[in-house]
C-alpha cells in the first residue's frame, strides 16, 4: 500500500510517499514559497534531486503538481495506487488524544484550536483542504504533535495560574513534537523488547523538547502552552521569568508582538551566541574559542541535564535515555558533555560507541546503570503508519 505523509505550512508543503509494505521511502520533496514569488518545488527521487521554478498560487496548485509528477516519473501507474494521505496537524487541544480519519467534523476541530497554533493549524487545513480536492476519494488521517502528551497527568499540565484560564480559556501544558516521541518509544520498545520502560527522550534539534515516557505514555514534557517553553533552542529562549516582558517592553518601547518574535525567532542559540541558530556553527565557533558561543553550548547543556534529572525523579528512575533529531542525532560532542554531567546518576557514556550520527545505536558503557541510544526519529513515516493502521480498520 502507498500512503503520502504531509506538512503542510504557510507557504509550503511538504510531503513524503511509502511503500508501507517495505516502509521504503519512494520519492519526498518540499514545494515551498507558495503563493510569493519565486515559488518552486525540490523533489528527491531514485538519488536525484528535481528543482524546478513553478506558479504556486495555492496549496491546491502544490498537490496537483506533486500528483501529476507521481504519475509523470512512474512512481504510481495511476492516482488509485494512494491508498491513504497522513497530515501532520499541530494544536488538537484537549479532544484529539490519538489520530483520527479527517471529516468535516475535524475539520472544525483545528479551526477550534488555531488560536493555540495560529501559524499551523490554519496551515495544516491548507493542506487538508488541497488533497481533498486533489484526491477527493482517498482517505485521509490527521496525526497531531499534541495527542501523545494527552496522557500527561493533569498535575503536570496545569499552570498555577487562576483556574479560569483553563476552564475558559484553554490555557495548558499540550507539548509538542509528540509523533517524534511516539516513534522514538515504540522503536526503543521494540529494540528493547519491553513495553514497560521508563525513558527519558531528548528530541534535539532547532526546535527540542524532552519527554518522560513510563509504560508507553507521556507523564512530562518540556514544552508548555506553545513550543517557546522548555530547554534553550535554536531561535527559542525556553523558560524564562513572565516578568521580563512587560519589563522589557517599557525598557525598549516594544509592543508585546515585537517581544513575542523576539522570544521566538531571535532569542536561544542565535540570541546568546550572535552568530547562528545552528548548532553546528555554535560548535565551530566553540573550538575557535569564541567566548559567546562556549557560553551558549554551556547553557544548551545544563538546561537540557536539568529537565533530565527532573524526569529522573519523576518516573523514580530511568531505564533508557535516548537522543533524537538534528542535535541528537548528529552532535557527537554534545550527546558527551550531557551524559558527562549525569555520572552522578550511575549513567555513563562510551566515547567509541558515541562516534556514530544517524544510526540506531547504544552508546552508553557497561557499567551504566541506564541504557544510552542514539535513535533516529521519523515523524514522516509515523504519520504513514497511523494513517495505514486506521485506514485499514
Amino acid at each position: 500500500m502507498k500512503i503520502i505523509s504531509v506538512n503542510a505550512g504557510s507557504s509550503s508543503l511538504k510531503f513524503t510517499l511509502f511503500e508501507m509494505d517495505t516502509k521504503d521511502v519512494l520519492i519526498s520533496g518540499l514545494f515551498e514559497r507558495i503563493g510569493i514569488a519565486g515559488s518552486r518545488y525540490v523533489i528527491k527521487y531514485k538519488g536525484e534531486k528535481l528543482v524546478e521554478e513553478v506558479p504556486l498560487e495555492t496549496h491546491t496548485d502544490a498537490a496537483n503538481i506533486l500528483l501529476k509528477k507521481l504519475v509523470e516519473l512512474k512512481v504510481v501507474n495511476s492516482l488509485e495506487e494512494i491508498d491513504g494521505v497522513g497530515h501532520r496537524a499541530v494544536q488538537g487541544g484537549d479532544d484529539y488524544t490519538e489520530s483520527v480519519i479527517i471529516d468535516d467534523a475535524v475539520i472544525e476541530g483545528l479551526k477550534r484550536f488555531s488560536p493555540l497554533a495560529p501559524l499551523h493549524n490554519p496551515a495544516n487545513i491548507l493542506g487538508i483542504n488541497a488533497f481533498k480536492e486533489a484526491l477527493p476519494n482517498t482517505p485521509m488521517v490527521a496525526v497531531f504533535d499534541t495527542a501523545f502528551h494527552q496522557s500527561i497527568p493533569v498535575e503536570n499540565y496545569i499552570y498555577a495560574v487562576p483556574y479560569e484560564w483553563y476552564q475558559e480559556n484553554n490555557v495548558r501544558r499540550y507539548g509538542f513534537h509528540g509523533t517524534s516521541h511516539r516513534f522514538i518509544t515504540k522503536t526503543i520498545s521494540e529494540v528493547l523488547n519491553n513495553d514497560h520502560l521508563k525513558i527519558i527522550n531528548c528530541h534535539l534539534g532547532n526546535g527540542s523538547s524532552l519527554a518522560a515516557i513510563k509504560d508507553g505514555k507521556c507523564i512530562d514534557t518540556s514544552m508548555g502552552f506553545t513550543p517557546l517553553a522548555g530547554i534553550v533552542m535554536g531561535t527559542r529562549a525556553g523558560d524564562i521569568d513572565a516578568s521580563i516582558i512587560p519589563y522589557i517592553m517599557k525598557a525598549r518601547n516594544m509592543t508585546i508582538e515585537e517581544v513575542e518574535s523576539v522570544l521566538n525567532k531571535n532569542s536561544g542559540f542565535l540570541g546568546i551566541s550572535g552568530r547562528s541558530s545552528d548548532n553546528r556553527d555554535i560548535e565551530s565557533g566553540v573550538a575557535d574559542g569564541d567566548e559567546r558561543c562556549i557560553l551558549t553550548q554551556n547553557m544548551f547543556i545544563n538546561s537540557v541535564v536539568s529537565y533530565i534529572a527532573k524526569y529522573f525523579v519523576e518516573l523514580g528512575g530511568c531505564d533508557v535515555l535516548c537522543f533524537t533529531a538534528g542535535i541528537g542525532e548528529n552532535g557527537i560532542g554534545v550527546r558527551k558533555a550531557i551524559v558527562d554531567k549525569l555520572a552522578c546518576l550511575g549513567i555513563y557514556i562510551d566515547d567509541a560507541k558515541n562516534d556514530v550520527r544517524g544510526k540506531l545505536t547504544e552508546i552508553s558503557r557497561e557499567d551504566s546503570k541506564v541504557k544510552v541510544y542514539l535513535v533516529p526519529t521519523d515523524e514522516e513515516l509515523m504519520i504513514a503508519m497511523d494513517t495505514l493502521e486506521l485506514i485499514s480498520k
